[in-house]
């Protein structure tokens, strides 16, 4: 189990389009929500590390049925021999103070979906600290590659959850709707090759986000590596 000592407050500003905002009111509410949050999420993480194998329509994880389809995944995982499969989640308690909070303070309900947010990705930063630390040093990765951005379709999640055991492990399901529950969660894979990975952008032209993300309304972009 990970522990957060903080939330990055201003990567959640961020999310909430207020990045540059000042007010101390505002500032206040923020901190006030991350305290009370720090208290009550229950960060977790699970992974597997699977071979990868060329097959016929993408690349098969070896040992399981999975394949990541697409030409965004075969880009990406070019030159792999392996991915860390991985799955972290903020645990239902996130949800719970989320959806409180909706019933009389939509306010606080955004200033909280976004603390949550910022925080899971936090999660996810600290677990691949983990994983890479027992794995070589010499080792070479790419970044985080999730279901849904590219061409490498969302419906591949039932079956990497049931691979990485999560409803066990980390209390993490998904629903018919390929809605993630606790809803404050992520899946990732992490590509593992022998040589230096050419580091790219993710690219907004490839992201599914690309039509309705509020970044690129305000010219701006995600920020992602």
């Amino acid at each position: 189990m990970i522990k957060l000592e903080e939330i990055n407050t201003r990567e959640a500003l961020r999310y909430m389009g207020a990045a540059q905002v000042k007010d101390p009111v505002l500032l206040q509410q923020v901190n006030k929500c991350a305290d009370e949050l720090l208290k009550i999420i229950r960060p977790a993480y699970t992974y597997k590390i699977l071979p990868l194998e060329q097959a016929e329509n993408g690349l098969l994880l070896s040992g399981t049925t999975l394949v990541l389809t697409g030409n965004s995944a075969k880009e990406h995982f070019a030159g792999c021999h392996s991915v860390i499969a991985m799955a972290a989640t903020l645990s239902g308690f996130a949800d719970r103070y989320i959806q409180t909070a909706e019933i009389s303070d939509m306010a606080k309900a955004l200033i909280a979906d976004s603390l949550c947010t910022a925080a899971v990705e936090q999660v996810c930063d600290l677990a691949e600290k983990e994983i890479f630390s027992s794995l070589p040093a010499d080792n070479h990765y790419t970044w985080r590659f999730s279901a849904g951005y590219g061409d490498l379709p969302l419906d591949i999640q039932p079956l990497l959850l049931r691979i990485l055991n999560t409803e066990k492990l980390i209390g993490l399901t998904i629903n018919d709707s390929l809605i993630m529950l606790p809803r404050k969660s992520v899946t990732a894979f992490i590509g593992i090759s022998d040589r230096p990975i050419e580091k790219k952008r993710r690219g907004c032209a490839a992201c599914n986000m690309n039509k309705t993300c509020m970044f690129r309304q305000n010219g701006a972009h995600c920020g992602q590596p």
